[in-house]
């Protein structure tokens, strides 16, 4: 008898294993290089939990996977953030920025759906149906993220 869960664990593993630096890059665009590592741990242990059924394509599956965990990683920095200016009575909490800060400021202002199609596209070369293939979406759906997040930006950046 076949074990679905020892088949997906090594599907999980041996996906990993390839495509880790490129994981590691991507949620380094969605969150931050600081944190990139521990959300795509998030989303490896995510994946590992959910023990579905097999996965045609683990690949996209754990791109997705990113996406959500880099969501969650966001929530709860907001929420952090927020408690503490709360604590010290409305001072702003200083922002660790590596880059030019007009650049990031427009960045944090795309959706995290928007930073991984901006991604995907720009930093990993990919066609917009192979960004869809990857985070499981329509071609339509990549093509007008990636419309809205142009957009921001060059209104953010004017």
């Amino acid at each position: 008898m076949r074990d679905p869960i020892g088949v997906q664990v090594a599907q999980v593993a041996e996906c990993y294993e390839k495509h880790a630096d490129a994981l590691v890059r991507f949620a380094a665009t969605l969150v931050g290089s600081a944190d990139a590592e521990d959300v795509v741990s998030e989303a490896v242990v995510a994946v590992l939990r959910s023990a579905t059924d097999e996965v045609n394509d683990m690949g996209a599956y754990l791109y997705r996977a990113v996406v959500s965990a880099s969501a969650k990683h966001w929530r709860s920095q907001n929420r952090r953030q927020a408690r503490e200016r709360r604590a010290v009575m409305g001072a702003p909490v200083p922002a660790d920025r590596s880059v030019d800060s007009r650049i990031a400021a427009a960045l944090d202002r795309l959706s995290a759906q928007q930073r991984a199609v901006v991604h995907l596209t720009y930093w990993e070369d990919l066609t917009p149906s192979m960004v869809a293939e990857r985070l499981g979406v329509s071609d339509g759906s990549v093509r007008r993220q990636l419309a809205r997040a142009r957009k921001r930006l060059r209104e953010c950046l004017r």
